[in-house]
Order: structure tokens, then sequence, then C-alpha cells
């Protein structure tokens, strides 16, 4: 591997092999989101609990500060909206000359694996590849499906998985599933972090998940909603970060939610 990718891959990547990616760009299909009307607001008390920021340019520039900033995982495809007639028809947003101003760590973009744009978003995916690995810019694979969320079972997410790493992506993210996450994360060569998808109904179901992808291969996670939409939003990053870098049971993590959570009350 490339000096410039490694080195770019170990920012996001720590020392013990895992990652907590916070996202915060669901601005660009959903708009001004619950919770996520001041980004920069909403981010301040959970920096210290994440690795890294996934964010579009536009909230990059007006609402994070580039002082003693997290490393940035730039979102690069959009121009589709909730209000539309398919999430899926994506197109990449963002040059490479713009990526490399704003010192992006990584870049991410969706792909839509059995969609009427599945053959457009792959190769927007493959393109994008083909530029940044000329400048050692790794490719995160987020493998969308846009308002079908009964597609998520572990063949479906088995082969998006693959497809995106086959094209080159250096690290995938994906749902987690109940049955057979193993076999997704096996199937995949390349790293697989977990999205969080709609908001969890409690903080024991969220880690629950968490914990249960990570015991089956995934090195780490990438949730938003289920962060800064909780009622204790800190409290609930600091439990996961101990799932993700210290290894805490569901018991242990929950156990730190709920004491954060009263003393912030």
């Amino acid at each position: 591997m490339d000096w410039g990718m490694e080195n770019r891959l170990s920012q996001l990547i720590q020392y013990d092999g895992r990652c907590f990616f916070l996202p915060i760009d669901h601005g660009y299909f959903q708009g001004p989101t619950h919770c996520l009307e001041k980004p920069g607001e909403t981010i301040k008390p959970l920096l210290a609990f994440c690795d890294a920021l996934f964010v579009t340019r536009g909230v990059l520039r007006s609402c994070v500060s580039a002082v003693g900033a997290k490393p940035v995982i730039l979102r690069v495809s959009g121009c589709t909206s909730m209000a539309g007639k398919d999430l899926a028809n994506e197109s990449v947003t963002t040059s490479i000359e713009e990526i490399i101003r704003l010192n992006a760590s990584a870049v991410g973009m969706s792909v839509f694996v059995g969609s009427d744009y599945e053959r457009q978003t792959l190769e927007n995916l493959a393109s994008l590849v083909n530029i940044c690995e000329n400048y050692g810019i790794p490719v995160m694979a987020v493998t969308a499906v846009g308002k079908e969320l009964a597609k998520r079972d572990a063949r479906y997410l088995a082969l998006s998985c693959r497809i995106a790493a086959e094209l080159g992506a250096r690290v995938v993210k994906t749902y987690w599933c109940e049955k057979d996450f193993d076999k997704v994360v096996s199937g995949c060569p390349v790293p697989v972090v977990i999205a969080g998808g709609p908001k969890c109904k409690t903080e024991l179901e969220v880690l629950e998940f968490v914990y249960d992808g990570m015991e089956k291969g995934a090195i780490g996670i990438n949730l938003g909603r289920n962060v800064w939409q909780n009622a204790h939003p800190v409290a609930m990053a600091k439990a996961l970060h101990a799932i993700i870098h210290e290894k805490a049971t569901v018991r242990e993590a929950h156990g730190i939610f709920e004491e954060t959570s009263k003393k912030a009350a």
C-alpha cells in the first residue's frame, strides 16, 4: 500500500484496528434534520468520542472548525432528495481538486445495488476510485438502499459489499442484519463499518446491534441519528466508544450510558 494511502487510513482506523465515524451528512438529501439543524453545535460535545466525521463540503466549510479538527471523510455523492422520485439517482458532486483542497482523509459515496440506477452508481464508484487512487485517497462505499429498508438482509448486503470492494473501495459502510451478518463481513475483502439507519427505539437496542456486529467482524461504526438524536447524545457516544475501543460488553456500555446521562441530568 502506498504511504499516503496507508497514512490516511491510519488517521481513520485507530491503533486497535477499530473506528467510530460520526456522520452528519444527512442534510444532503433530508434538508434540516432533527437535532442537526446546527451541525457545529451538535457535534461539539461529541468530538471527544469519535475518530472521524462523515460530512459534506458545505457543512464542513460553514460549521466545522478547521483548528484541531477530526479527520474528515468527505461525502461526495448527492443530487437527490426525499422530495424526489428515487434517492438512488445520485451523481458525484465534488472534484478531486476540492477533495484535496479540503484536506479530506477519505471520501464516501453511496451505491444502490439492485435499483434502477445500479449501473450509474457503481460506475460513479469505479470512476471515483480511479481518480482518488492516483492521489492516495481512500474511498468508502456506502451500500445504500434508499427508502427500501426491507432489502437489508444478509444476501443483499453481502452482494453489495463485495461488489463495492471489487470496484476498489477501501472501506465499505453497510447495515447490520440480525441473521448471518458474519457472512456479510467474511465475504468482503476490505474492512466493514456498520451503518446506523433509522433511529432505534432504545439505547439498549443500539448497543446490542453494534456489539453483535463488532463480534461478527466489523471494524467499527458510522452512526449518526442513533447518537445525536438521542436525548443524551454524549452518554450514547461514550457508551459506543466503550464498545468500539475498550471492548466493553453491552451491559458495561449500558451502565456507562446510564451513569453519564444521570450526571448530565
